[in-house]
């Protein structure tokens, strides 16, 4: 088997090392991934600017693009290596609710889930450096687990692992997205120049971390799955959206 693994934390990433490490005790392994941390970018491409791809002493391939772009040159870019498996992690703090939406992380898995080829994103509910064992062993568990009945079928898996030691993971919950405050705030600050800046600031609290969601079961010690879809159409609007437009006077 071959695995692609990439990250939106950059090449240089603990979580990614630990990842690669962890996902050639089972299989063929390349490393495609941004030559810096692009936490954020969501899906986006690069498209104002050519691509460049370099290899690293340690063997990985880095990008100077983004998640998204690491997955389309490590397919098309790089000699032959076809994935039957894409890993995007393990990123350095969770990526649960809405934060799905903006997640560079999730963003690869997407990527190669769109062109056909199952994918995980992995993140760890920690950025403190404590959990990294925590987070080895998970991956561990869950890839021992995965490839012994590898998907068949293009899967989009979001995966948090829980701020626990390593014994004390509770185990295994397959939970659907919770929910946050929508407060992101706006920073204002001045550069060395005096001029006006904006930071984006912390994202909300969370609103919804009931029982069955990745936010309630990661915080209760449980490694959270999150299967996702991609296709946005809200169906049971359509009848009522289509209502809305029946007397429009288009000729």
């Amino acid at each position: 088997m071959n695995i692609l693994i990439s990250n939106d934390d950059g090449y240089l990433a603990p979580g990614l090392a630990i990842l690669a490490r962890t996902a050639a005790e089972f299989a063929n392994v390349r490393v495609v991934a941004p030559e810096r941390d692009r936490s954020g970018v969501s899906n986006s491409l690069t498209l104002d600017r050519p691509l460049r791809i370099k290899q690293a002493e340690n063997g990985f391939y880095y990008v100077s693009g983004t998640p998204t772009d690491c997955i389309h040159l490590g397919l098309h870019a790089l000699p032959e290596f076809r994935p039957d498996l894409v890993l995007s992690g393990i990123n350095n703090g969770a990526n649960m609710g809405d934060d799905t939406l903006y997640s560079g992380t999730v963003a690869a898995a997407t990527e190669a889930y769109l062109m056909g080829i199952p994918a995980v994103a992995l993140s760890l509910n920690d950025s403190s450096g404590r959990y990294w064992p925590t987070a080895e062993k998970a991956v561990w568990l869950l890839l021992e687990h995965l490839l012994k009945q590898p998907p068949q079928t293009p899967i989009l898996w979001n995966i948090n692992i829980p701020a626990v030691a390593p014994e004390d993971i509770q185990g295994i919950k397959i939970t659907r997205l919770g929910r946050r405050h929508h407060a992101q705030s706006i920073v204002p600050a001045k550069n060395p120049r005096g001029e006006a800046v904006y930071w984006i600031g912390p994202v909300g609290d969370v609103s919804d971390n009931l029982a069955g969601t990745d936010f309630g079961e990661c915080e209760a010690g449980f490694i959270t799955v999150t299967p996702l879809q991609i296709d946005l159409t809200a169906y049971q609007e359509t009848e009522a959206v289509a209502r809305f437009w029946a007397q429009a006077a288009f000729k």
